[in-house]
């Protein structure tokens, strides 16, 4: 079964669709098959597009998001997927509080992918300017740099 990684942030426009596009480009680069996908723990912004602030710092860095739709996480994403990968401390609380009793996914940090920055926090740019947007894609890129040569090794 090839590994399947869900994002999820609170809204599921901002971060996790960063992180998404960030580790489908990255999986494309070095050949892997992966599934990814993002959500929201939260359900304010289903149906909606990613932060026109989010769409543009992915759009600069060579990562088309645009057509992503928020969603949130449902029971079944912790069967469906190998890793449940949260943005911050508040949304992995929430999935650890979500999960089913008989929940397969693997819950981490994305920043516990990256040497160095085990459990960190990704910036939430929400509330910033454009500059704020290109700290998260940086620190998406690096967790999703990590996610993919993790899956490498295994296979």
């Amino acid at each position: 079964m090839s590994p399947s990684v869900l994002f999820v942030c609170l809204g599921n426009i901002c971060r996790s669709p960063l992180a998404e596009g960030a580790l489908r480009a990255e999986a494309a680069r070095l050949g892997l098959d992966l599934i990814v996908d993002s959500a929201g723990t939260g359900d304010w912004h289903a149906g909606e597009p990613p932060d026109a602030r989010a769409i543009a710092v992915a759009r600069r860095n060579g990562v088309d998001i645009s057509a992503l739709r928020a969603r949130q996480v449902t029971p079944g994403d912790f069967r469906r997927f190998t890793h449940i990968v949260a943005l911050d401390h508040d949304n992995l609380s929430s999935l650890r509080e979500l999960a089913p009793s008989r929940a397969t996914a693997e819950l981490s940090l994305l920043l516990d992918h990256v040497e160095g920055r085990t459990g960190q926090a990704v910036a939430d740019p929400w509330f910033g300017d454009e500059a704020g947007f290109e700290v998260t894609w940086t620190q998406v890129t690096a967790g999703a740099r990590g996610l993919a040569q993790r899956f490498s090794r295994t296979g």
